[in-house]
């Protein structure tokens, strides 16, 4: 009897190893995007966008008159989203976002994606993870869906809001994919190489394509982005001087 009990412990032990392992396998079936990204550097570069600036979007005449009225507005002024703490949104956000670098959290079920500049968040579901259409608010960086086609990320975006604040503008009714490749260069130097694809049926005459590459950064960290801080130190230097003032007059 002990030696059946010890024969049976010793299946079921080998059953979760097997099962383990195979937990393993199903994890690393897709690349790890996991860690830190940072603008492309080609060789001794200097640090740059990372994206193939390529044609700008073909915009039809009323879309063209707002991003118009928009620059018209603001140019030689101070106003613009960040200056108000308000995050690029999509596509500018994974374009571009001012050079700073971003961080991937990678699990089965959701991606999520941090741009340093003003912590703006991307989250990227797959599966059981995905909302009901009709349970999802529009917003900046839109809601993003994704799926594996075969070592590709495909990130399918929508519910977005008509910007013309960014320097690919767009309406509400675009919609973005995204095509995210892991390779290795030269020196074993990690890069993400990826395509946008953006349709818009309101703003551009036709689909608008770039392409965007980021290398890794071995054991980096993002920098907390408080995009009121100086502000909020002006006023507290403020508020120092008259206390100051006061203290003075007694």
């Amino acid at each position: 009897m002990a030696r059946s009990l010890l024969g049976l412990h010793t299946m079921l032990v080998a059953a979760v190893a097997c099962l383990a392992a195979g937990g393993a396998v199903a994890q690393s079936a897709h690349p790890d995007f996991t860690g830190l990204w940072t603008n492309y550097r080609s060789g001794a570069a200097a640090p740059g966008r990372g994206f193939n600036a390529g044609p700008q979007p073909s915009y039809n005449p009323e879309a063209r008159a707002k991003v118009e009225q928009y620059q018209r507005v603001t140019t030689g002024t101070n106003h613009s989203p960040g200056a108000y703490c308000v995050g690029t949104g999509m596509p500018g956000s994974m374009l571009g976002s001012g050079g700073y670098p971003m961080e991937i959290m990678q699990r089965n079920e959701q991606i999520n994606i941090t741009y340093e500049a003003h912590g703006e968040m991307r989250r990227i579901y797959f599966g059981a993870r995905v909302a009901d259409p009709k349970d999802v608010f529009p917003e900046r960086n839109g809601y993003s869906i994704g799926h594996w086609e075969g070592d590709t990320l495909v990130i399918e975006t929508d519910h977005l809001v008509e910007q013309v604040d960014q320097r690919t503008a767009h309406s509400a009714d675009a919609r973005i994919v995204e095509r995210y490749r892991l390779v290795t260069e030269e020196g074993g130097k990690k890069v993400i190489a990826a395509t946008l694809t953006m349709t818009d049926p309101t703003f551009l005459t036709e689909p608008f394509t770039t392409e965007k590459k980021w290398q890794e950064v071995p054991n980096g960290r993002l920098m907390n982005y408080e995009c009121t801080e100086p502000t909020w130190l002006d006023v507290l230097d403020g508020l120092f001087s008259e206390d100051a003032k006061r203290d003075h007059q007694k």
